[in-house]
């Protein structure tokens, strides 16, 4: 390549979004600036959470004023643009292309009901109507366990709210309501079609399923076109270059959501690698050729970036949202000493990185083990490797001489014992090659990777910008979009390791015990987690 190309990767997160400019170069993509901005998160009393779409836009438009401002670069330099968004939530537009009503985030949790009616009457196989499931698993690789799944938020917006339900003419997800805002056209890939469970995942068979679409009585004619992540699905619109600070004609690609645009970020391309991703949720996901599917377990494979790839993953809902919840509530204080008054000014991302800062250098004056404390990060249910929107977060054991570090490093530990528990829920299915690549804002912390690196038994290697994953896995998926490298599969050999990680053989022992307490946490808490927290 004899020059530079520059593109702009835009990731959407839960609370927020951060755009990046990348310059695609024969070694790899290689940032140049980047900006950051917060958005709201609505917790209602009966589950529901929920978004509004005018804020991610007014977010993505500083960001990336911002973000272009810092690159030095003039707006018809970037040659190319793509989302990284959060996956499995809902998003109705009318025939103009407006929501009839907030966007439901993959975190609301109000059609219970819903499920129960459409997937756990008759005949039952691991919870589910078999003659619902069978086909679901056939058709799909996977079935909409969860009350979480955005086929039934479909549903209940039908049932609570027909007159919005009425005007929706596109079912769409967060990523590709911004393309539609971009380019005008209502389109999926084939990762977001997946989540919807109505998507035919088998070799030769990609498309909406009319059998799946009749037996959960789904209109298709609500369900957008599918596209290719590296397809064009159009050059962004004026209207929509003026809102962003950039050039119309602009090329916008399908894209992709956070689950396949990390895993290519992360590096963890090849055939039975994994990734560990701690972000505001997290999950672990291998990356396998074949279907595969873990009923018991809430273990599925969605279709990845990487053509006839599929990323088998285990998702956690609530895990650097837990380091969230030890600043807010445990640790305010300190931490606003330790940041200072200057802060306030700051933009999202310093903030983020002034707290993993002070957050692990207090953890590492606690020991291995947090002196036998606990900590169950459920803090809004669970989906994987057990699904309970009832389950909660425990502090287990805490005794006289329990302090705010202990409890600081038992958060980060029990997020950890979580993803060691999916992954050995993961290898059941699919034998994981290490080293695991660990991305996320907590990787950011050598501590936290560390802490992982021992609870997983498992060397873990982190990259130069484990936070920009998502961002990255777009830059790449630009690049092969231009023609600038040769194919999605290449990501691995484009995104080195920055540092590695070894188990240290002296925590292993305690470890070892306190990962079999923390599986029991749960079975032994569901019935009071249920008579506690469940809505109906």
């Amino acid at each position: 390549m004899s020059e530079a190309l520059h593109v702009l990767a835009c990731d959407l997160g839960t609370t927020g979004v951060k755009t990046c400019v990348y310059a695609i170069e024969s070694s790899g993509a290689r940032l140049v600036a980047s900006a950051s901005a917060e958005y709201g998160l609505r917790f209602l009393p009966n589950g529901g959470v929920e978004q509004e779409v005018e804020e991610w836009w007014a977010a993505l438009g500083r960001t990336t004023r911002a973000a272009l401002e810092r690159s030095g670069l003039r707006a018809s330099s970037i040659r190319g643009m793509a989302f990284c968004c959060q996956m499995q939530g809902l998003i109705l537009v009318d025939a103009e292309g407006l929501p009839v009503r907030p966007a439901m985030s993959y975190m609301d949790q109000r059609s219970g009901e819903q499920k129960r009616r459409g997937i756990e009457r008759g005949l039952k196989v691991a919870g589910m109507d078999v003659t619902r499931l069978l086909p679901s698993l056939l058709v799909t690789g996977g079935a909409s366990a969860s009350a979480k799944d955005p086929l039934w938020k479909h549903h209940w917006v039908r049932d609570e709210e027909p007159e919005a339900f009425a005007r929706a003419r596109k079912w769409l997800d967060a990523k590709e309501y911004l393309v539609l805002r971009c380019t005008g056209r209502a389109c999926m890939t084939p990762d977001s079609a997946n989540a919807t469970f109505l998507y035919d995942t088998r070799p030769g068979h990609y498309g909406w399923s009319a059998l799946l679409c009749r037996l959960f009585e789904v209109d298709m004619g609500i369900l957008p076109e599918v596209i290719g992540a590296t397809d064009l699905a159009g050059p962004l619109l004026p209207k929509a270059a003026a809102d962003l600070g950039l050039e119309p004609g602009t090329p916008v690609f399908g894209g992709g959501g956070d689950l396949s645009l990390i895993a290519l970020g992360s590096g963890a391309v090849g055939l039975d690698r994994a990734h560990v991703y701690m972000g505001t949720s997290g999950w672990v996901a291998a990356v396998t050729d074949r279907r595969r599917v873990d009923t018991d377990a809430m273990i599925a494979s969605v279709l990845g970036a990487v053509e006839g790839r599929y990323n088998y993953m285990s998702e956690q809902e609530t895990a650097g949202k837990c380091l969230e919840w030890v600043r807010d509530h445990l640790a305010l204080d300190e931490i606003g000493i330790y940041l200072g008054a200057r802060t306030v000014a700051e933009e999202p991302e310093r903030r983020y990185e002034s707290l993993f800062d002070f957050l692990s250098e207090k953890m590492e004056e606690v020991p291995a083990g947090s002196g036998g404390l606990v900590f169950a990060p459920w803090l809004h249910g669970n989906r994987s490797p057990f699904e309970d929107p009832c389950a909660r977060g425990v502090f287990f054991n805490i005794g006289l001489g329990t302090g705010k570090r202990a409890m600081v490093r038992a958060v980060v530990e029990g997020v950890a014992f979580h993803s060691r528990w999916q992954l050995d829920s993961i290898r059941r299915k699919v034998p994981v090659a290490g080293p695991l690549r660990f991305v996320g804002g907590g990787a950011r912390s050598p501590q936290i990777a560390r802490v992982f690196a021992d609870i997983l038994g498992e060397p873990v290697e982190t990259t130069a910008s484990p936070q920009n994953a998502g961002a990255l896995g777009a830059a790449l998926l630009c690049a092969a979009g231009l023609g600038a490298i040769g194919s999605l599969a290449e990501a691995g050999e484009l995104v080195p390791a920055a540092a590695a990680y070894e188990p240290r053989a002296g925590n292993r022992e305690v470890y070892e015990r306190q990962f079999e307490v923390f599986k029991s946490l749960y079975r032994d808490n569901k019935k009071s987690f249920k008579a506690l927290n469940a809505t109906s």
